[in-house]
């Protein structure tokens, strides 16, 4: 679990971040303004910031400025090249722009995480383990014999868990956009895994949809 500030005066947007961040496990605090923005980084430790640059108060860079080295991913509607660059060479780690997708962004946010070591080494649900660094599942001890796809579409559920994810997501999020089979293959795949791990409660099928790994933290 990281620690997250999240920092957009639109309150939906916030929110959305906020709910959809919390759901994959981590711990986010709000700010809607660049001087609250300031004060929560004076005052407190935060793994990642996720800022918008137009703000109230202070803008975003003005913030980053006074952010002490947080990894951060600006998030804006200013697209203009140059305002990416001044972010990037501000020393940012990533630049999203709106409207955006909120599992890249979900994604993106866990890959600055990895990068910064602040990132889950493993995940544990009962007598479940998936140890991330070794790319090894384990149930009750025992090392589980999985498929590389097998453990890729694992590792996804996991990290985007309590979130709905529809087959064809999930097609290219595991096999890639070039691949030539269908949805059916996540089906398969989907099967095995519940069998092998006996996660038939806990891989929901979400009716027209695909799947969702629910977990209670």
């Amino acid at each position: 679990m990281a620690e997250i500030l999240i920092v957009e005066d639109e309150l939906s947007i916030n929110e959305l971040i906020r709910k959809n961040l919390s759901l994959t496990g981590h711990h986010c605090t709000q700010a809607f303004d660049g001087k609250t923005a300031a004060v929560l980084l004076e005052n407190g430790n935060f793994d990642l910031l996720v800022l918008d640059i137009m703000l109230p108060g202070l803008d975003g860079y003005q913030v980053f400025a006074r952010a002490c080295g947080t990894p951060t991913i600006f998030l804006t509607a200013k697209s203009e090249l140059s305002d990416k660059l001044k972010g990037l060479s501000m020393g940012a780690d990533d630049y999203m722009t709106k409207p955006f997708q909120m599992l890249e962004l979900a994604a993106r946010v866990e890959a600055v995480l990895r990068r910064t070591k602040k990132a889950e080494a493993e995940f544990v649900m009962g007598g479940l383990k998936v140890d991330f660094g070794r790319h090894q599942i384990f149930l009750k001890g025992t090392p589980v014999e999985c498929t590389p796809k097998e453990y890729e579409l694992l590792e996804v559920l996991v990290r985007n868990r309590n979130i709905a994810l529809s087959r064809e997501k999930l097609l290219d999020m595991v096999w890639g956009y070039d691949f030539d089979g269908g949805t059916r293959t996540v089906d398969v795949h989907i099967q095995r895994l519940r069998q092998k791990l006996h996660l038939e409660n806990e891989i929901k099928t979400v009716y027209k949809l695909g799947y969702r790994l629910e977990v209670h933290e």
